[in-house]
């Protein structure tokens, strides 16, 4: 079960995380792998020598998802490489620990472009591809801020991982007849370097306490990607998994 012979799948912001541990389980699923990364060359090849250790092919390549000229630029290679593309897993992101008072205009736009245009530039090119096979998986990596907001100062990151699952229930109306599925995971506190830049050791432990199941892992999130993008759930699609160890229950 979950398997992914045969697939050619790319993963944004693979370079370490979440979205290096995506690619890496992908890859040991039987997919070759597109990893972006965005100046992180060093940590993206870390990951592609794992992946080639386990006989998959795996591509690095340096895009800012913002830029539409960049993405149209990435998608051209994945093209090259291996003619094909059958996942995409929107995963790229940053955050910054701000109130609204200290959020600059720079910074929102930041946010937001980067989770937001990212992943509709990201998911129309690899539509434009998927529709001509009849088949495809279109993950959004979105977050359990989405569903009850930050408890506090985020509103940037908030607000743009709201707006991916209303772009996720949308897009799936389009793709369920072209034979592509468009769904979205909303991890919860996972243990990650940026959950420990954003709130420091003490403030992680701290919020750990509210969640039945204490802190998740990078491996958590990955093996509901794995679910998502196998044929197992084919019959899925508009729908946000949740992946929080009960902090948010709906």
């Amino acid at each position: 079960m979950f398997r992914l012979d045969g697939k050619v799948a790319l993963v944004t912001g693979a370079s370490r995380g979440i979205g290096a541990c995506i690619a890496k389980t992908f890859a040991a699923a039987g997919a070759d792998v597109t990893l972006n990364h965005f100046n992180e060359l060093q940590e993206a090849e870390a990951v592609c020598r794992e992946i080639r250790r386990l006989g998959r092919t795996a591509l690095p390549i340096s895009a800012d998802v913002r830029q539409e000229d960049q993405v149209r630029e990435m998608f051209a290679a994945i093209d090259a490489a291996f003619g094909r593309l059958d996942i995409l897993v929107n995963n790229a992101g940053v955050c910054h620990f701000e109130h609204i008072f200290d959020t600059t205009l720079e910074r929102w736009h930041r946010v937001l472009d980067t989770h937001l245009t990212g992943t509709f530039l990201c998911s129309r090119q690899a539509m434009e591809r998927m529709k001509g096979q009849r088949y495809g998986r279109i993950i959004q990596i979105s977050s359990v801020v989405a569903h009850q907001g930050a408890l506090q100062g985020f509103v940037h990151y908030a607000a743009a991982k709201s707006g991916q699952l209303g772009f996720t229930r949308t897009l799936a109306r389009t793709a369920a007849p072209l034979g592509i599925t468009v769904n979205a995971i909303a991890p919860g506190l996972i243990a990650t370097d940026m959950l420990f830049q954003t709130h420091g050791e003490d403030g992680a432990r701290k919020l750990e306490k509210l969640v039945p199941l204490g802190l998740g892992t990078v491996e958590d999130v990955a093996a509901a990607a794995l679910f998502l993008s196998s044929d197992e759930a084919r019959y899925v699609t508009g729908a946000v998994l949740d992946v929080n160890g009960g902090l948010y229950l709906r």
